[in-house]
């Protein structure tokens, strides 16, 4: 379940009217729950069920975050296609530097090459590299330094040429 349709199940169950849906599948679960009694606002949460093949990956996942952008970074952009984008194989929080004292991995403008270390993506108190799968330079930076990102999110532009 990706997150539109997750969105779209929370403003499905807000307009019906119902105060709590629990949703369970193999690998998620999803609580909705909408002003209830005089209450205001909406809570969802939304829970991962581990599978017994996440489990190897929660213990390494500087390999699975490689292989993951391998088949995730280099993807057409549907605005302009003769740029590369560069989109996250995880869920975390994106930084454009390796700390706060040091310069930024990559700036717009910046040439890169296959294997440079365009940021890093904090996921559960790890700090998994996302190194660049093309070479060319970077055009535009798609998230600002320190915001949460979703899998699959564009970060960067990249013109190949």
């Amino acid at each position: 379940m990706d997150i539109k349709e997750i969105q779209s199940l929370i403003k499905f169950v807000a307009k019906s009217g119902a105060s709590e849906v629990k949703l369970e599948m193999e690998d998620v679960k999803i609580t909705i729950r909408t002003g209830e009694a005089g209450g205001k606002g909406e809570t969802t949460y939304i829970q991962q069920v581990p599978t017994m093949a996440a489990a190897p990956a929660a213990t390494a996942p500087a390999p699975a975050a490689a292989t993951e952008t391998a088949s995730a970074a280099p993807a057409p952009a549907s605005e302009d296609s003769k740029y590369i984008t560069v989109k996250s194989p995880i869920i975390g929080t994106f930084y454009r530097k390796p700390s706060p004292d040091k310069p930024m991995f990559v700036e717009v403008g910046s040439t890169i090459n296959t294997g440079d270390v365009l940021c890093v993506i904090e996921a559960m108190k790890l700090f998994n590299e996302i190194e660049s799968e093309v070479s060319g330079k970077i055009v535009k930076v798609l998230v600002d330094d320190a915001s949460p990102v979703e899998f699959d999110q564009p970060l960067f532009l990249v013109d190949p040429s």
